[in-house]
């Protein structure tokens, strides 16, 4: 995937830049709804719902004709997802018995893991109707992601289980549970994952002529990572990143 991708934006942007009839230049930013999909048979990845994040950056169109166009991007794009619920606890418990690998003691609370990247895609776009009209238009492509930071913010406070059916930890002689232990915390995990991100994404858009050459762009897609966020997955699980964006911006025609 990684040679496929880098040999995709020598040949499009080789293209772009030796028969372009047209180059634009443009910022956007606009709301994010990541997620991580995981496997439901691993109780560290399973039940990550979306969260809502941000992203912004900017792009350099190459025209080829005037409807196809080849489009390279630089994004800054947070991802991650959210758990709320029983689930295990990743991290060592002071007190507590350390236990086997692939073992948990869990807790009821909320967990969102936050993973924010520098998105590099290279699109192939096509788009409809006339220039100085609005024009829909439709891309698509690949893209690379380099992990930048990465974190989980953990919050609330519960009894310990041993299991995820919410059976208690009980301490000796009397057999009663453990008081509520806070969870609140921010904990580093980038030593965990994965720095570097390939997948997919496309989707399409409208063009709003503002003045001589530019536009007003309203931009929707979605994406699909196809790297494990986890190092180590066959003890933490496979995840994928995904999200969905609409974004906001301004084109600017620097060439004609």
């Amino acid at each position: 995937m990684k040679r496929a991708y880098l040999l995709a934006i020598a040949l499009l942007v080789l293209a772009g830049t030796s028969i372009g009839q047209e180059v634009n230049v443009g910022v956007k930013g606009g709301v994010s709804i990541p997620n991580l999909s995981g496997s439901d048979d691993n109780p560290v990845t399973k039940n990550y719902k979306s969260r809502t994040a941000l992203t912004f950056g900017g792009f350099v169109e190459f025209g080829l004709t005037d409807k196809f166009s080849v489009q390279p991007e630089m994004n800054y794009s947070q991802q991650g997802g959210i758990r709320k619920g029983v689930q295990p606890i990743t991290q060592p418990m002071p007190g507590l018995p350390p236990l086997p690998p692939g073992q948990y003691f869990y807790g009821d609370f909320k967990n969102t893991a936050k993973l924010n990247y520098l998105e590099v895609p290279v699109l192939l776009k096509y788009k409809f109707g006339t220039s100085g009209k609005p024009r829909f238009f439709l891309n698509g492509g690949v893209y690379y992601g380099y992990l930048l930071n990465a974190t989980t913010v953990t919050k609330g406070s519960s009894t310990i289980y041993i299991d995820e059916n919410k059976t208690p930890l009980l301490l000796p002689p009397l057999g009663t549970p453990l008081p509520p232990v806070s969870f609140d915390a921010k904990t580093d995990i980038i030593n965990d994952v994965n720095r570097h991100n390939f997948g997919l994404t496309g989707g399409g858009g409208l063009l709003l002529p503002s003045g001589k050459n530019n536009n007003f762009i309203i931009d929707v897609r979605v994406s699909r990572g196809l790297t494990h966020v986890q190092k180590n997955t066959a003890l933490n699980g496979e995840s994928r990143t995904g999200n969905f964006v609409v974004s906001f911006g301004y084109v600017f025609g620097v060439k004609k």
